[in-house]
């Protein structure tokens, strides 16, 4: 006896990872334990660290892949998944030798995202 097959309408799946924020916050409540003023200071400490490594890597010194690594691991750790992606993209570029000024583009509209993300969350 052959069980009849039903047709179902599949509905999409959601993202694994919000699309609309810079920030994934169920990463972050994560990675703190779901410690709101941990989460605060960790956010304030990476926007600060986040600054002055970009204006460290500006000129794209040759240390730009080393700087480049430290800002990716700290924005994983917070879950600014689109820096870290751009500053592994970087570091790559400087390890090869191509498409620097662009890796360096677009890790800095990364970070000015994550920035405001972070101010928002910080805000008063």
């Amino acid at each position: 006896m052959t069980p009849e097959l039903q047709r179902m309408d599949w509905m999409p799946s959601p993202p694994l990872a919000p699309i609309d924020s810079p920030l994934d916050l169920d990463h972050l409540s994560r990675m703190t334990l779901g410690d709101t003023e941990l989460e605060q200071e960790v956010l304030a400490m990476f926007a600060e660290q986040a600054v002055r490594l970009v204006a460290a890597m500006a000129a794209l010194p040759a240390e730009a892949g080393t700087l480049a690594h430290k800002l990716e691991g700290s924005a994983r750790g917070i879950g600014a998944f689109a820096v870290a992606d751009a500053a592994a993209s970087l570091e790559t570029a400087v390890r090869t030798g191509h498409g620097q000024p662009h890796a360096f583009a677009a890790l800095k509209e990364g970070v000015t995202e994550a920035r405001a993300a972070v101010e928002a969350i910080l805000k008063p």
